[in-house]
């Protein structure tokens, strides 16, 4: 069996071999690791289809354009790639990358850690942030993070991200606010995204903002370590001035209080059902 027969038996078939969902907390899909065969070191992530050919050519090539800019500023993440697969008239993304031990996730590594170790997982994570905005410029064109907790894996204090999707480069504001409509997993957001396409649009704002993503960063720890979360906005003043100095000033403005989430963003968790575990 080719690797391609392989990976549609595991997506379309009915098979052992898939395994359980790793994560319920996905907004577009929920990501499985196969127990067996030949891709059991990946992890493979299932995404709406669509018969719009077009639509998803243009996806595919802006999935490479993302996965080469993040090896170009020297963002860590693991061997990833998209593929197309056929079933009936539509074809259906699917993103096999190499998996990542749940030991390594950031997340759970922040609930478990002491202070001093919290703030070391923060840093290895902050330091990947300010290399992707530190680094972008104006021949990249409109191009966007998503650095949460969830979203990345601390490996021997090295920060590796693995969310790449939607790939966040060469789409407009509408253009990206559509394709969150349009393969979310949820069918009740797809029904109802087309009538509040602005509302919608609006999840991806934090993402293309370099300040937005390390004040969410900052917020995500103070949620999940409410205890700790005066060190922790203090953690993010300071990594601003000396990382982040050209967003400095509005990553302060954002941090003289603990960030919360935006309340259209914690609503769609709620309709959604998403609960805070590592989107893998």
């Amino acid at each position: 069996m080719t690797y391609r027969e392989t990976l549609h038996q595991l997506v379309f078939q009915k098979t052992t071999a898939r395994g359980k969902a790793l994560s319920k907390l996905g907004y577009f899909c929920a990501p499985f690791r196969p127990t067996s065969g030949p891709l059991r070191d990946k992890v493979i992530k299932v995404y709406q289809g669509q018969e719009d050919r077009e639509t998803l050519q243009t996806l595919v090539t802006a999935h490479d354009a993302y996965m080469s800019l993040l090896g170009k500023l020297g963002v860590s993440a693991p061997e990833t790639d998209i593929h197309l697969l056929s079933y009936g008239a539509i074809l259906v993304p699917v993103i096999v990358q190499d998996a990542i031990e749940t030991k390594f996730m950031m997340r759970s590594q922040m609930i478990d850690a002491d202070l001093s170790r919290a703030l070391a997982l923060m840093d290895a994570a902050g330091q990947v942030i300010a290399k992707f905005w530190n680094g972008l410029s104006p021949e990249d064109g409109r191009v966007g993070f998503h650095p949460s907790i969830r979203n990345f894996a601390i490996i021997h204090d090295k920060a590796v991200f693995f969310d790449s999707f939607p790939p966040l480069i060469h789409y407009t504001h509408a253009e990206m606010g559509k394709i969150l409509v349009q393969f979310s997993e949820s069918r009740l957001i797809r029904f109802i995204g087309p009538l509040a396409p602005k509302k919608f649009a609006g999840i991806q704002d934090e993402w293309y903002s370099a300040s937005e993503t390390m004040i969410g960063l900052v917020g995500s720890a103070c949620r999940l370590r409410p205890a700790d979360r005066e060190v922790f906005l203090e953690w993010g003043r300071q990594f601003a001035k000396l990382e982040m100095p050209n967003f400095a000033d509005d990553i302060l403005t954002g941090l003289e209080r603990p960030p919360r989430l935006p309340g259209y963003w914690t609503g769609f968790r709620k309709l959604l059902g998403l609960h805070g575990e590592p989107n893998i």
